[in-house]
């Protein structure tokens, strides 16, 4: 299998499983992972979900083995592409990137498309579409844009030059660096963390957040507003609130 998807403590772990391939994407690939995240986050006892690769990379993007997906590029990317971003992005629960090594073009559109960025030491991002004469897809231009500002975003774009870890840190691209050795302890810690807190406010903040990275000050608001009254009557909450007073 080239995705294994494993659940139990509270989470579940989405492994793209073709080191040979530094877990290049074909289309059974990414058909897979994007149904993978579906499912695991339709399942009631997965609180968070990690998403990482086997071997040495997170994912080196499109399968250049597989270069004929590329003759109706349109179609590939919209029917299998883009559904993995969409799967990451409207998961009820939050999503872990663990990037252990390279994610690279169409990989690195993964790890920015998650709600927390844990990478390696080792790990690094790379943005290599302009290097092969193709433009960023899976999110990536959306998700850089916001992340680090149109300019940097089209320096990344356009060279492709590889970003380590720390620089990625210092851009905002990742949320923590991690010893290689201590990546999936350290996922699995954060993933039992977020599993284990309020998961109604989790998605909601989720919702709320990633509209406003399009949505005007206004709109924002009014969805916090909403969100904050749907929030306030949950058994979450309720119980948070008791213990706090009872302090």
């Amino acid at each position: 299998m080239s995705i294994d998807l494993h659940i139990g403590d509270g989470h579940a772990t989405v492994t793209i499983n073709r080191p040979e391939r530094m877990n290049a994407l074909d289309e059974p690939t990414r058909l897979a992972l994007a149904e993978a995240i579906r499912s695991a986050a339709s399942e009631p006892e997965v609180g968070a979900i990690i998403i990482t690769g086997a071997g040495r990379a997170f994912c080196a993007g499109q399968d250049l083995a597989a270069v004929h997906e590329l003759d109706d590029a349109y179609d590939t990317v919209a029917r299998t592409y883009n559904p993995i971003a969409e799967a990451i992005g409207s998961a009820s629960v939050p999503v872990i990137a663990a990037v252990n090594g390279a994610a690279v073009g169409a990989g690195m559109g993964i790890a920015l498309a998650c709600d927390v960025v844990l990478m390696s030491e080792r790990a690094s991002l790379a943005c290599v579409f302009g290097k092969v004469g193709l433009v960023p897809d899976t999110g990536t231009s959306w998700q850089l844009v916001r992340s680090v500002g149109y300019l940097r975003a089209f320096e990344l774009a356009t060279t492709g030059r590889r970003i380590s870890a720390d620089e990625a840190l210092a851009l905002g691209l990742a949320a923590e660096i991690v010893d290689p050795e201590a990546l999936m302890t350290r996922a699995q810690e954060l993933a039992g963390e977020l599993a284990s807190g309020p998961r109604l406010a989790q998605q909601l903040t989720k919702e709320v957040l990633r509209l406003a990275q399009i949505a005007t000050p206004s709109e924002t608001m009014e969805r916090e507003a909403v969100s904050q009254g749907i929030a306030a009557r949950d058994g979450a909450h309720l119980r948070m609130r008791s213990a706090f007073l009872a302090r």
